[in-house]
């Protein structure tokens, strides 16, 4: 088991110090991070917890899935790795690949 925790469905308003003391009920954190919009620094409603061992990880999956935080039912489960993205836009093909010069139209 991975020790990195999806945690979603959280109300806008809940920080990085709110998750480490909830957490940190289950056991050790490592990190927290909120995930926040570039563009306005608002959060987007979900965040990351990465826990100090697997065991303290199954534990807070344990004890706070499907259980209410600010006002919404927590989804937490073990966080999947994140896709690969293709190359294309800025520069790349629809192949991923760099992009060809063309003949001019004239």
């Amino acid at each position: 088991m991975n020790r990195k925790l999806y945690v979603g469905n959280l109300a806008y308003e809940t920080t990085e110090d709110d998750l480490q003391t909830l957490f940190g009920q289950a056991g050790a954190v490592d990190t927290v991070r909120v995930m926040r919009d570039m563009a306005t620094g608002r959060a987007r409603g979900f965040a990351f917890v990465e826990m100090a061992s697997e065991a303290d990880a199954q534990k807070a999956i344990d004890a706070i899935h499907d259980k209410p935080f600010g006002g919404r039912t927590l989804t937490v489960n073990e966080a999947r790795p994140q896709p690969a993205r293709s190359g294309g836009g800025y520069g790349g093909d629809d192949r991923g690949g760099p992009r060809r010069r063309s003949e001019p139209r004239w």
